[in-house]
């Protein structure tokens, strides 16, 4: 493993944790996304479902069940245990209009027309804009946390990190996937905006509002 695959998996896990204990500490879901967290764990199941088949490293099989906890996890504490602090009344993005095109396009561009296979390109497309529902909700509010900037940011990091990753494994390994490429590349660019209003503001102490 890679520098920037190591970097980019610690990014995304700390994401989670910052996100678990906002929640868990706060004792709210406000100003995080149900509809964002949903596809997160649709992602993670349907890419993960290689653990009851195949076995690659004990780091690979803790990091899948870590996040497979973690995303069903912040989902009971947002529609369970803290409901009451959750903004359904913004989080109102259609994630039926994600996880759709995500499905079709994975039966017609991937490696191999198999079901674990299809399941994993499903997997890549939809984490690629499962963000989005996070974004339109900042949108809607006009703010964020900075408790929610940092887990953003964190997010989208582990992202950028992994575009690293595959040009080091390029040149390194002379491997290469260009579906997961397009898709990342795809979703840091949606985080670019943010990128910027997170250090030009949040890193100097001010709460991140969005321009009208």
């Amino acid at each position: 493993m890679n520098i920037f695959r190591l970097l980019g998996d610690l990014s995304h896990l700390l994401a989670i944790i910052i996100l678990l204990v906002k929640i868990w500490k706060t004792r709210s879901c406000a100003g995080i996304s149900g509809k964002s967290q949903i596809l997160f764990a649709v992602v993670y199941t349907s890419r993960y479902l290689d653990l009851i088949n195949a076995f690659i490293s004990p780091y690979n099989t803790i990091m899948k069940i870590v996040f497979l906890a973690a995303s069903y996890g912040t989902i009971y504490l947002m529609y369970m245990k803290f409901k009451a602090t959750y903004d359904v009344n913004h989080d109102t993005f259609r994630i039926e209009f994600l996880i759709a095109p995500a499905a079709v396009l994975a039966l017609i561009v991937n490696h191999a027309f198999e079901p674990l296979e299809i399941l994993w390109t499903f997997s890549i497309y939809l984490e690629s804009v499962a963000i989005l529902p996070q974004l339109f909700l900042v949108s809607k509010t006009g703010e964020a946390e900075s408790i929610t900037s940092h887990y953003l940011f964190m997010l989208g990091s582990y992202r950028a990190l992994y575009i690293f990753n595959w040009i080091y494994r390029y040149y390194a390994e002379n491997h290469y996937d260009l579906i997961a490429i397009v898709a990342g590349i795809v979703q840091t660019v949606l985080y670019c905006d943010f990128f910027y209003l997170y250090i030009t503001k949040v890193l100097k102490g001010k709460k991140l509002q969005l321009p009208a």
